[in-house]
């Protein structure tokens, strides 16, 4: 009996042996001291019948819903967005005030089915987000032994009405950057529409991550960031662009490869926040639809290469998407190109 950590949980392990099987649980501490407490209350453990055992070793793996989010989200932080986060904490949110703050083990499939249901007729999309989001964390109960099954995986995901992304033009682009104040915020916009880098990716880009002799960027992973998708990919730019990267160059301090390329203060990586807010700021001051925030220059990165021809599976690349099925949410542009060219003959 021996206590460890686990890159699966921010939680001390416990790991012991039942009936010569190793068995490993959490002791829901992140203070070492706590986590020896717990081993020593644990102890007797093997003293007891086989039934006993059985019933201690259910007790101890019991988990309310609200303790297994703080220990999720701890888990997950630092390798998600905090919309995504939000996302999860609204989630749980949701679902407790339908339920209860249940034991995670006693969450029937009944009950997360009316859930869901009934998130539904109130709000299709909402339902779907908890679904997707929930669905993940419960995956990660089964592999931390809180869940003997994910349940919703015997639930079919909630299909809602497709709705093209919006995007912008070229035009409102520079109309957006005409009403954007300060010069720093209108180089991180124009790389995001040029480049399709989320916003994540963007406040954190390292001067590692530039190619200036091959014109590229290398959204890459670290310790302290990870893309979406897990994968590294390359962005290749053009001459505007790389204009607009050179004039991130510090005018005091001379480059260093672990230095943000867009930061006011050397080492400080922008806030997603107050970006997006400045986003909005902007967008507003143009008079442009308020249904345009940060992401719309992501999704008119993917949409204009594709009014322009360019394949679906190069701008699956170019955006990191890890199927093609999410790419397919810019096919009806390809369509109109296809239309367009019938219509000259």
């Amino acid at each position: 009996m021996f206590i460890s950590t686990s890159k699966k949980s921010p939680f001390y392990q416990l790991t012991y042996e039942v009936d010569g099987k190793r068995t490993t649980v959490s002791t829901k501490t992140k203070n070492l001291q706590d986590a020896y407490k717990f081993m020593a209350n644990f102890s007797r453990i093997g003293e007891l019948t086989h039934a006993e055992r059985k019933e201690t070793k259910q007790q101890i793996k019991s988990i309310s819903l609200s303790q297994f989010k703080e220990e999720y989200v701890d888990y997950i932080k630092p390798t998600k967005s905090k919309s995504y986060v939000r996302s999860i904490e609204l989630s749980f949110k949701m679902l407790i005030a339908f339920t209860g703050d249940l034991s995670l083990s006693k969450l029937e499939l009944h009950t997360l089915d009316k859930f869901i249901t009934h998130t539904f007729a109130r709000t299709p999309r909402g339902a779907s987000l908890y679904y997707r989001t929930l669905k993940a964390a419960f995956s990660k109960a089964v592999l931390w032994n809180y869940l003997s099954e994910n349940p919703l995986k015997k639930i079919k995901t909630p299909k809602v009405s497709k709705v093209f992304p919006v995007f912008i033009s070229e035009t409102e682009l520079k109309t957006i950057l005409e009403n954007t104040q300060d010069a720093y915020l209108k180089d991180l916009f124009f790389t995001a529409f040029y480049t399709g880098m989320r916003l994540g990716e963007l406040v954190n880009m390292k001067w590692s991550w530039v190619d200036l002799k091959q014109n590229q960027i290398t959204v890459q992973c670290s310790e302290f960031f990870t893309t979406k998708s897990k994968k590294e990919r390359i962005i290749p730019f053009n001459p505007n662009l790389k204009s607009i990267i050179i004039n991130q160059f510090p005018k005091v301090f001379s480059i260093k490869n672990d230095e943000y390329v867009f930061s006011k203060l050397p080492g400080v990586k922008f806030n997603e926040d107050f970006i997006s807010k400045q986003f909005k700021v902007s967008i507003r001051a143009a008079k442009l639809d308020e249904r345009i925030h940060f992401h719309t220059l992501r999704h008119s990165f993917a949409s204009l290469l594709v009014q322009r021809g360019v394949s679906l599976y190069v701008v699956k690349e170019l955006l990191g998407h890890e199927a093609i099925s999410t790419t397919q949410i810019y096919s009806h542009l390809q369509q109109q190109n296809l239309k367009d060219a019938i219509n000259i003959l």
